[in-house]
């Protein structure tokens, strides 16, 4: 054991050794090379022979979504060239019309492509979010099924309703009580959206959210699996993280035995239901995962894909959108004013719980306007199986890679006006003068691609809003969430898969008065 341990160890040595001496002929090579010219603004990064942009990618890894937010707004066309090291090129884009181009107008020449596959694709294998071509096709088809009005119905009143009142509720009446702080109320989130997705797509319940907040070795695989990935993804030299997989070192030797700990409960997800579908002999209690056993897919490995894309999409983006969401109303209490009164009018009239939370327009515009803000994913990934052309003249070489990059969509002045960054519901709604409420106006999907657009628009986007709905009602009826930090700090956006606030928020739980009067 002794002499494996040491083995590893010159291994790794090896590697590091290897890698110190590609970064200084890297450096060699740029400090005695002229950068080539791109622009007389210092704005844009400048470019290198062989290693390209590299040097500014690295510099700005902290705040990435930032730094190409930047870029992009001081574009003319909200469109940029990143170049990466040996002559590869990436393409950015704020601009709707090429969102529209690329999503929609010419979808069949845009896809997921190897690139993205070799980065993620060991985590994600060929789920939906990671897939192209017939792949894609028949989970999207099989998946529809548990999108209809029927099935998310049964998910609010069913398994959102009871996490929230026997699982969530009662967590934060104990700490409103003692005065208890939460270190990380997003970490809260994600396990109530954890259960859920799990309870209503796998029919499988792993008890996340109980009050021992149990830590798990599937989550924290998870999470190892995901960051890791979201580095693959944003390095600024990519040859570095692949000589590490090729000598299972570092970062990606725990993402390998995280990827194994992630299928192993996928698995056993699997099995358990292909018993329960046996001994049953009948589907009456329809979910995702029976509905794909169900059919003629007999490869295990496919459905593990699949779980695992599922649980990516229904746990991290919702607790992500409502982390900041809570965030920004404890800085608009005009805000949440308005919220706390559309809850208790709707609580009012609503036969169920579904319609109370499905009819809640000024709190559905408060999360749009939030998620405009901090979307969940900051960029999707496309590249481009033919040469093409942008509609604003950017020219896409066969192979390129091409982000089209929401969080500067959601924050262009071009696209919502000189007061983009007040956070403000108001802009996604009119007033019905008949009966002076509020009616919901929808925005071009190509200019806030939040859930995507054209043939790949997400799935979920409705469960998504009504899970949202359904927690925000349940928890600000009864408590406030005060976040607790230094005067003027705010939580930072990272930059990876999915968007969470930097080392969680950290928040105080306040019970409200039973009676009407916070409006």
């Amino acid at each position: 054991m002794v002499s494996k341990q040491i083995q590893d160890m010159e291994v790794e040595t090896l590697a590091s050794a290897c890698l110190f001496l590609i970064v200084v002929t890297l450096l060699w090579l740029s400090a005695t090379t002229k950068p080539f010219s791109t622009t007389s603004t210092a704005i844009f990064p400048k470019v290198y022979p062989i290693i390209g942009s590299a040097f500014s990618v690295a510099a700005n890894d902290h705040r990435r979504n930032q730094w190409l937010s930047n870029i992009l707004q001081n574009s003319p066309t909200a469109t940029f060239v990143l170049h990466r090291p040996f002559g590869t090129r990436q393409i950015f884009t704020a601009n709707p019309a090429n969102v529209q181009h690329i999503l929609k107008t010419h979808f069949h020449i845009y896809y997921k492509g190897p690139t993205l596959n070799s980065t993620v694709g060991d985590f994600l294998g060929n789920g939906i979010f990671n897939a192209d071509g017939d792949k894609w096709k028949f989970q999207r088809q099989h998946s529809s099924h548990e999108f209809n009005t029927r099935s998310l119905r049964k998910f609010v009143e069913t398994v959102v309703d009871d996490e929230l009142s026997n699982r969530l509720i009662p967590i934060l009446s104990h700490a409103s009580k003692t005065q208890t702080t939460f270190h990380d109320f997003q970490d809260i989130l994600q396990r109530f959206t954890f259960d859920n997705i799990c309870r209503i797509a796998f029919g499988y319940d792993p008890e996340y959210l109980i009050p021992s907040l149990p830590e798990t070795e599937f989550v924290k695989a998870f999470n190892d699996g995901t960051e890791i990935c979201s580095w693959r993804l944003n390095a600024a030299v990519p040859l570095f993280w692949k000589i590490k997989k090729l000598l299972n070192i570092g970062s990606e030797k725990r993402l390998r035995v995280a990827i194994s700990q992630v299928r192993d409960l996928a698995t056993k997800i699997i099995r358990e239901k292909k018993q329960e579908l046996k001994e049953k002999n009948t589907l009456e209690s329809v979910d995702l995962l029976s509905r794909f056993l169900s059919t003629s897919l007999s490869d295990e490995a496919l459905v593990s894909d699949i779980i695992v894309s599922f649980i990516l999409a229904g746990r991290d983006t919702t607790s992500a959108a409502l982390t900041w969401f809570f965030w920004l109303l404890s800085k608009h209490p005009h805000v949440e004013k308005e919220v706390l009164k559309e809850i208790d009018e709707k609580s009012e009239t609503s036969a169920s719980a579904y319609d109370e939370v499905k009819n809640m327009v000024y709190t559905h515009a408060a999360l749009c306007e939030s998620m405009r803000l901090y979307p969940p994913v900051p960029a999707g990934r496309k590249e481009a199986s033919n040469d093409d052309v942008l509609p604003d003249g950017t020219f896409v070489k066969k192979g390129t890679g091409v982000v089209f990059h929401t969080y500067t969509m959601g924050r262009s002045e071009k696209i919502w006006g000189p007061d983009w960054a007040e956070f403000r519901p108001e802009r996604w709604l009119n007033r019905v003068q008949e009966d002076d409420k509020w009616k919901f106006k929808g925005v071009d999907p190509f200019t806030y691609p939040v859930f995507l657009a054209g043939p790949r628009v997400c799935l979920g986007k409705e469960m998504a809003f009504l899970q949202m709905k359904t927690m925000v009602a349940g928890i600000m009826r009864q408590f406030k969430v005060v976040p607790v930090v230094a005067n003027g700090a705010e939580p930072e956006y990272t930059s990876a898969l999915t968007s969470l606030v930097k080392g969680g928020l950290h928040v105080r739980i306040e019970a409200r008065s039973v009676t009407k009067t916070h409006y």
